[in-house]
């Protein structure tokens, strides 16, 4: 007696691909320069925080004070071997805020810059 097997396998519709999920499966194009996620320039981790400008975030409104850009001395401030930079800022909302390092990346969406940089800004002694 013939196997009526290959008739329904013949039948049967084939099955949907799955969507896509978050982590690459081999189905999306690779990108041009083999990362994800563009690469950020320090400015753009810096953003517009100059000697002399006040931002705020969640954290509270500081003052920047000095901004290293020399990668040795930001790993020294920050004990962090992968630094590239580091701001030296003052919270302008405690009367007793004392300058401390931060390393931290301007985020658009939750960094508010409440004064620019001045160009002839001098530290108060």
């Amino acid at each position: 007696m013939p196997s009526i097997a290959p008739l329904i396998e013949a039948a049967r519709p084939q099955l949907p691909m799955r969507p896509s999920p978050h982590e690459r499966d081999g189905r999306q194009p690779t990108p041009s320069t083999g990362r994800p996620h563009p690469q950020q320039t320090i400015a753009d981790e810096i953003g517009p925080r100059h000697p002399g400008a006040i931002y705020q975030n969640v954290d509270g409104r500081f003052e920047v004070l000095a901004l290293i850009t020399d990668p040795v001395e930001a790993q020294q401030l920050l004990r962090r071997d992968c630094a590239r930079w580091a701001l030296i800022v003052r919270d302008t909302l405690r009367a007793d805020g004392q300058p401390f390092v931060v390393g931290t990346v301007w985020v658009e969406h939750s960094d508010h810059l409440v004064r620019a940089a001045t160009s002839a800004y001098t530290p108060a002694a």
